[in-house]
């Protein structure tokens, strides 16, 4: 809002890049940092309220709720007027203001932080990245290829209006010729020709719907299939600041525009068309009449435009409370075990009904919107209606009108009125297909993972791979490194273990080397081959990885084991089962590997899980194997066995394995030790014991414990 105050527009996702946005959110150092980027100059002050009115330009941002930063654009000695990104534009008296921006502290200080924001020369001729507003531009490509049935619905909209055109003038008729002359047989005449008209208006309607369901299934099915593949071309970062309520949302939000754009939009056609046609006849009757209607329908549009600021806003915190129901109900039911554990039963559930009160605010505000909206339509649509019987009775008196035409402008304005009810439904329906086209429009606008087309890359048969001064820090200018000047040699075809305690990155570490998260300085390289500059697939495609928090799909054993492969080699698959020592629970099993499993191993144990995980990463026969805390649900027997049994079958690949037990890396050809995101200690088990280090204490310790 800032940057659109001093002219220049730049979208949400490129704001939240810049700004370092994470799912904890973002400090008001990073939006400094993020202001200065585009041009603006910032300065964070300490203000009181007056200052904040005398002194401090507007529009400036300040700390809101101590949860999320807000927009003050205006303000007079009594009010304060709110930009705040979760609930649109609003205003707030001084104490309710001051309640928010200073919080439980207003008893005692007076004052908060604000950041001003002001242009400078470099804010007008910045072109750094500016991606344009989402438009209907992107939508309507998806019905260029249907310009066929599309033409036929058009088409078919021109012939049901004419159709439609055509009933007053047969009511006239028949009131006017038939009834006042007594003639039954034009009478019955003129209602055969009026039923033919409606069988046809009906068939046109029935094939004009049918082409309809048929565009708006195949668009819709495009735009989420499309949304989809979005979602899978963007880096693992992204999923980092979303959480799958957010994205849950955005998935519905596709139901939105397409109802708009194959229904509602060509339905508001057939309107305006009817609109058209009958508003002509009824001018070409009666002028008078003609014109309150115009007056009568204008007030009503009028009165209806006038709330959409209160439906946006209303509309984004459905969309936030919505997105956090469903987060809620995901945790209420993937989390069943530990709140029956702990007996928190109670505190879940006051936790889920308070997104529920939410939930029902937002819905009886909806409410009152919508009865207010309401009640002001009907009260410009009745009055109008009301003075057109007036004139039109005063017609029929003064007989300037026939009874005829006193019917057929009685229908016809029936006609008008539902062609201006539906006008007002397509702003309304226009206005939210809008908001979810710009919600959708920021996952569509987030860079794809970086891909490298490169046919020619040959993998080294052998070479280490080496890490050089490599680090790495999560979102955020104040965020602390999580991977600290790594210098390393990961020596081809041996085993290396990565170990140390929870939290002291070696999870991060693996990841990066995964091409999961890219370091911020540093080479990886193996061999010669610049590992960070390799289409990220490519490098995939060779590894087998193993995540402490693995997932499992809602699929056959197999299926789950030999993920990503379309045909299933039967050869690899027994290998891959008998190396992670699975042989004898498949075998105990009706259908055996072709056991259906439940989403994320439901009814499997922990050590089973693991074991399908394990099978999953040697299936490919990969040259190099990674595995982070892949044996900390398996006992003492089953992971030496397992660890045995990889060891043989990858012999002379290359191993790193990450973990914090030592049972785990006693075995490996090299030991990391890690602490604080630094690499303290480097060597084999007999070096490092030696040395009387880290590692050294952490022997000491684990023998003490009897592990």
């Amino acid at each position: 809002m800032v940057a659109k105050f001093y002219g220049r527009f730049y979208s949400l996702e490129y704001l939240r890049e810049i700004s370092n946005t994470g799912k904890d959110g973002v400090s008001l150092l990073d939006l400094s940092e993020a202001a200065e980027i585009i041009g603006l100059k910032t300065l964070a002050v300490e203000a009181d309220i007056v200052q904040l009115q005398d002194v401090i330009p507007k529009p400036c941002i300040i700390n809101w709720g101590n949860n999320h930063f807000v927009v003050v654009y205006h303000q007079d000695s009594a009010k304060v007027w709110i930009a705040d990104p979760a609930q649109g534009k609003y205003k707030l008296n001084n104490d309710k203001f001051i309640q928010k921006w200073i919080g439980e502290e207003a008893e005692i200080e007076n004052s908060g932080i604000v950041l001003i924001c002001q242009s400078t020369p470099d804010f007008y001729t910045f072109n750094g990245k500016e991606p344009l507003k989402g438009s209907w531009q992107y939508v309507s490509n998806y019905f260029k290829q249907y310009k066929a049935l599309i033409f036929q619905i058009v088409i078919g909209l021109f012939l049901g209006s004419t159709l439609q055109l055509l009933f007053p003038f047969f009511i006239k008729s028949i009131v006017d010729i038939g009834i006042n002359n007594n003639d039954l047989s034009f009478i019955a005449l003129v209602l055969i020709a009026q039923l033919i008209l409606f069988i046809s208006q009906i068939s046109v309607e029935f094939i004009r719907n049918w082409n309809i369901l048929h565009v708006g299934s195949r668009v819709n099915i495009s735009l989420l299939s499309d949304f989809l593949i979005k979602l899978t071309k963007l880096p693992f970062r992204f999923f980092d600041t979303k959480l799958p309520g957010d994205l849950i949302q955005r998935f519905n939000d596709h139901e939105r525009v397409q109802k708009f754009i194959s229904s509602t939009s060509l339905i508001s056609i057939f309107s305006i068309l009817n609109l058209l046609a009958f508003g002509v006849v009824l001018l070409f009757w009666n002028k008078a009449i003609f014109i309150i209607f115009i007056i009568g329908s204008l007030l009503n549009i009028v009165w209806v435009l006038g709330f959409m600021k209160w439906r946006k806003s209303l509309d984004i915190k459905k969309f936030e409370y919505n997105s956090d129901n469903q987060n809620s109900i995901n945790e209420l039911i993937t989390g069943m075990q530990d709140i029956k554990l702990f007996n928190a039963e109670k505190l879940k559930r006051w936790s889920w009904e308070k997104v529920q009160a939410k939930l029902f605010n937002t819905e009886t505000e909806n409410l009152k919107l919508e009865q207010v909206q309401r009640a002001g339509a009907l009260f410009f649509n009745e009055t109008k209606n009301l003075l057109i019987i007036y004139l039109v009775a005063q017609g029929v008196l003064s007989t300037r009108l026939t009874l005829g035409m006193l019917v057929a402008i009685q229908y016809i304005i029936g006609q008008l009125n539902m062609q201006i009810n539906q006008l007002t439904e397509f702003l309304k329906s226009m206005q939210d297909a809008k908001i979810s086209l710009e919600r959708i429009g920021e996952i569509h606008l987030k860079e794809n993972e970086k891909v490298i087309e490169e046919n020619n890359i040959v993998f080294p048969s052998e070479g280490d791979i080496v890490l050089e001064n490599v680090n790495f820090s999560y979102a955020g200018i104040n965020a602390t490194p999580n991977i600290k000047n790594i210098n390393l040699s990961i020596p081809n075809g041996k085993i290396t273990a990565i170990l140390g305690p929870s939290g002291s990155g070696k999870t991060t570490l693996l990841k990066i080397l995964l091409n999961l998260y890219k370091p911020t300085e540093g080479k990886i390289k193996l061999g010669e081959l610049n590992l960070l500059s390799v289409n990220p697939k490519l490098w995939r495609s060779k590894i087998g990885v193993v995540m402490q928090d693995g997932h499992l799909f809602s699929d056959s054993i197999a299926k789950n084991i030999a993920l990503g492969e379309e045909i299933i080699d039967k050869r690899k698959l027994q290998q891959s089962i008998n190396i992670a020592n699975l042989q004898s629970y498949v075998e105990y099993l009706p259908l055996g590997y072709n056991t259906m499993i439940g989403p994320e191993g439901l009814g499997l144990s922990q050590g089973q899980k693991q074991r399908i995980l394990i099978a999953r990463a040697v299936y490919k026969e990969p040259d190099f194997l990674f595995f982070d805390e892949a044996t900390s649900a398996l006992d003492t027997f089953n992971e030496m066995l397992i660890l045995e049994n990889i060891k043989t079958a990858f012999k002379n690949k290359t191993i790193i394995i990450v973990s914090h037990r030592l049972s785990t890396v006693l075995k490996a050809d090299q030991i990391v030790v890690m602490e604080d995101g630094e690499m303290i200690e480097v060597g084999s088990h007999e070096e490092l014991t030696f040395v009387r280090g880290a590692y050294y204490q952490l022997v000491k310790n684990t023998m003490e414990l009897g592990y």
